[in-house]
């Protein structure tokens, strides 16, 4: 602790020269810190970020860190010298998924250029779009330029798993008086299979997040007797009701204008089913194919799907007890109670108890401020002309939920585009472009320039 607070003082005391960051660099440094939750590395990668500010020209003293539960927060403010806006915010996450080696073609915590594409757990979730956050204040820095409104950086330390930290972060932010949130985990843009950019997505509202624990409990007794009822093996029949049930089809107008306009831009069979749905949400055919793509189906119902099972005390015994977890994302307008009902009717088993896990809070979606499209507009257009930002929904949960849940306007504005054949966030091999790397810095040069110059 000692030790500790000597470093910080002593980086708050160097003077501040002004110094562009190599953001590739910091992309693969940040990614060899294995963030993940339990390991205790989410603090060393706040403190890496810390001394990449710092060395770029930032005051110490203008960044905090909070380690709380094992994990971090990071905070940081670019004070402007005479504001003449409310301050905004810009956030992003620090923790990344676990990632076990063995199954890895490359050590997932050692960031592998090759072919085309920097490799890595945390790469593209969401290490890409925070490294480029950073490089780009060091670089505007460099430039001389200075903000007429209060920039505040947030990274939160467990957004990948029960976001009580993020929660936290949120209610500080509030009360920072901040206008909206830019938030670099939402939103970004598609390529086809040419590389030629297809789409933008402004994340405008998300689906909520909630885990269940479904559990049956039985007597049990000596596996040489074997009885009627199994936990196991009931259990394991209402894992496969529950996903093999498709959720009632939900549209509203954000996510009817980003099929419409996704659409719009392929020709092909998805474009074509996107083109339709917007124009008639009951149409089978064009469900049956939203549904049967991994990157659509999220947008058109709530999704629930077993996740995760675990059962029995002994080899040689009956069960006792089997939980099944369920990873439910919730569409706007639904309450966690209903899907919850839902589940136990799917389930067919009386004896199904539940208890909630991870619950984020259910938000409306943000308003659409002129503002915010235009400079996101400016930056897309930059990236590719003719291409419209069209606002959207992501179908995972972020950290905007907390912050839309205490009234502050949150939008998804990666400056990351990608091919969905090369997005593996939370998979193996996880992966993103190293041409990606220049049009993300000007991406979020243009917007930071709109807003607060």
């Amino acid at each position: 602790m000692i030790r500790t607070l000597a470093l910080a003082l002593m980086l708050a005391a160097l003077p501040a020269t002004a110094a562009p960051i190599d953001a590739k660099r910091l992309l693969m440094d940040s990614v060899a810190i294995a963030s993940v939750k339990g390991r205790g590395q989410t603090p060393a990668l706040a403190r890496f970020y810390r001394d990449a500010l710092v060395q770029a020209g930032f005051n110490a003293r203008d960044i905090q860190i909070d380690e709380l539960a094992g994990t971090a927060n990071f905070h940081f403010v670019w004070r402007a010298g005479k504001a003449t806006a409310k301050p905004m915010a810009l956030t992003g996450h620090l923790d990344v998924v676990e990632a076990n080696p063995a199954d890895w073609e490359r050590p997932p915590f050692t960031a592998v250029a090759e072919n085309g594409y920097i490799f890595g757990r945390g790469v593209q979730d969401n290490k890409f779009d925070v490294a480029m956050m950073i490089a780009t204040l060091a670089q505007l820095k460099a430039s001389g330029w200075t903000p007429t409104r209060d920039i505040h950086l947030f990274l939160s330390g467990d957004e990948e798993t029960d976001g009580t930290a993020s929660a936290a972060q949120a209610r500080q932010a509030a009360g920072f008086g901040i206008e909206y949130m830019l938030n670099s985990d939402g939103g970004g843009g598609g390529l086809d299979a040419s590389g030629k950019p297809i789409f933008y997505k402004l994340q405008a509202a998300e689906k909520s997040y909630a885990d269940f624990l479904m559990t049956i409990t039985d007597p049990g007794g000596h596996s040489s007797a074997p009885t009627a009822s199994n936990a196991i093996a009931r259990i394991g029949l209402v894992a496969a009701r529950i996903a093999g049930h498709r959720w009632p089809v939900q549209v509203n107008e954000i996510t009817r204008a980003a099929l419409a306009e996704a659409g719009r831009q392929r020709k092909d069979a998805l474009g074509d089913a996107m083109r339709r749905f917007a124009a008639n949400p009951d149409d089978a055919d064009a469900v049956a194919t939203l549904r049967a793509n991994p990157g659509t189906v999220g947008q058109i119902a709530t999704t629930c799907v077993p996740t995760m099972i675990s059962g029995g005390h002994a080899p040689n015994a009956l069960p006792q007890r089997a939980t099944l977890t369920v990873n439910c994302r919730i569409f706007p307008g639904t309450s966690v109670a209903a899907v919850q009902a839902e589940l136990a009717r799917i389930a067919e088993d009386p004896g199904v108890t539940f208890a909630t896990g991870t619950d984020w809070p259910v938000t409306p979606a943000s308003p659409l401020r002129p503002d915010v499209t235009a400079a996101v507009q400016a930056a897309v257009s930059a990236r590719a002309s003719g291409l419209k930002a069209t606002p959207g929904m992501d179908a995972g949960a972020t950290d905007s939920v907390f912050w839309r849940a205490l009234g502050i306007p949150s939008y998804g504005v990666s400056g990351l585009f990608m091919r969905a054949e090369d997005s593996f966030a939370h998979g193996l091999n996880e992966r993103v472009p190293e041409s990606a790397i220049a049009p993300a810095l000007r991406h979020w040069d243009i917007i930071l320039r709109q807003l607060a110059g």
